[in-house]
């Protein structure tokens, strides 16, 4: 039986290859999936993340989100020492992700030459309207929806000693989650709500070959960060102190 890291490795990088596959599908040029539209995309995602859930849920608990991992740790739903680990793995996961998505899309991508910002929304997201406050106030409530909804159908395990959650419920209250937060918030910013899902596959985007790339808007990429991590503290605060 494969480890509680292993899990998040595996489980976030097939919840990235999916979510990220769904994006290539629709925009890049000549695939055949181009142009279906948000509606595909956010299906897509949700069930990206029920691909990931089914995974790694019954080892890991299934956070596949460094925001869910830490509103499980302050609500005392996880053990903080096995923190860093978890968000490790789901950095990795998603890079590995990613990088089977490049890899997959190549041609295509290098078909879309003409428009780089396509080829970036592939990899991470970014804001519709440039708004720093409003962009950073997006990702805090899409991750609150998420984080908070999480926590009251976690309930606590035991895996090698520590604490997780997540790994009762199955992976489609999860998924309707996603799915609803996507159709109804998700328009601002892309709904990143998850650190690991921008953070490393914009790396992967700087990092290899592509015809027309252009910036990976790293002046951008804090918010996708901050914004989810904030929207866990107070999904949690708010758990402790009213349920």
């Amino acid at each position: 039986m494969m480890s509680p890291i292993a899990a998040e490795v595996i489980g976030t990088a097939i919840l990235i290859l999916l979510g990220g596959g769904v994006c290539s599908n629709v925009s890049l040029n000549k695939s055949f999936g181009q142009n279906s539209g948000w509606i595909v995309i956010t299906f897509g995602w949700a069930l990206a993340v029920f691909a990931g859930v089914v995974i790694a849920g019954p080892v890991s608990g299934a956070h596949l989100n460094p925001a869910v991992t830490v509103g499980l740790a302050i609500t005392g739903k996880f053990a903080w020492a096995q923190v860093p680990a978890f968000i490790a793995a789901q950095l990795a996961g998603a890079f590995i992700g990613a990088m089977l998505n490049y890899l997959m899309y190549k041609k295509h991508f290098d078909a879309t030459s003409d428009r780089p910002d396509a080829q970036l929304g592939v990899f991470c997201t970014g804001p519709a309207i440039k708004n720093t406050p409003l962009n950073i106030l997006s990702e805090v409530i899409g991750t609150f929806v998420l984080v908070y909804c999480v926590l009251h159908f976690s309930s606590p395990q035991i895996a090698e000693g520590a604490e997780i959650g997540m790994g009762s419920i199955g992976a489609l209250p999860v998924t309707f989650i996603v799915l609803a937060i996507g159709l109804s918030l998700g328009g601002t910013t892309g709904y990143a709500i998850n650190p690991a899902r921008d953070l490393a596959p914009r790396l992967v985007h700087y990092l290899v070959p592509m015809q027309g790339k252009g910036s990976s808007n790293w002046s951008y990429a804090w918010i996708p960060v901050v914004g989810p991590v904030l929207g866990a503290i107070v999904a949690a605060i708010i758990y402790l102190q009213i349920g």
